[in-house]
């Protein structure tokens, strides 16, 4: 039983590092990837559609991204969702393609994303401890229902601090690595 709370908790907080991975990504850097605009919903007759959905986005070079519509009405309306979004990019149109150039970062631009990034960073440490807690508050129950013994409940709760350590350690270690990454110039 208390293997299987394990293994729970093991899982749950590696979707905690995952998630923060996922959510570091759209962070903008000054260099071109397509996740960055991933995320975006454009109008698709009438339903919310992300963009990877109904173009392909590519990376042309180290500062340009490249969407390609795959129905071409929709060039106008891709453009104006990039517009819209809170990225700060101007998309040009030529035909069918849409370039996207990558402006270079200021100093005080570095500065507010090191602090998103760390926010970022805080919510996932906040994510695992809260599946520590819920992990912990499962081993008291079986304690209380005399399903398992004192010694493996302080075992599982040794365990269970080990393996918050671990997700936490490597938290911050994808936050060390995305802070040099947007500070880099």
């Amino acid at each position: 039983m208390i293997e299987d709370i394990k293994k729970d908790a093991n899982e749950r907080m590696q979707k905690c590092v995952l998630a923060l991975r996922n959510e570091l990504k759209k962070l903008r850097t000054g260099r071109a990837h397509p996740s960055l605009v991933d995320h975006l919903k454009v109008d698709y007759y009438g339903s919310n559609t992300p963009l990877s959905q109904v173009a392909r986005i590519n990376v042309e070079d180290a500062r340009t991204l490249v969407v390609t519509p795959f129905d071409k009405g929709m060039v106008q309306v891709i453009e104006k969702a990039i517009m819209k979004s809170d990225l700060g990019l101007m998309p040009n149109t030529a035909g069918t393609v849409i370039r996207i150039p990558m402006p270079p970062l200021t100093e005080e631009r570095r500065r507010d994303m090191t602090k998103v990034v760390r926010n970022e960073a805080e919510g996932a440490r906040v994510a695992v401890r809260n599946v520590r807690r819920d992990v912990l508050n499962d081993v008291k129950e079986l304690l209380k229902e005399k399903l398992v013994t004192q010694d493996e409940d302080h075992r599982a709760q040794d365990e269970i601090q080990k393996l918050t350590d671990k997700y936490i350690a490597e938290i911050e270690q994808v936050l060390v690595e995305k802070e040099k990454e947007v500070m880099q110039v």
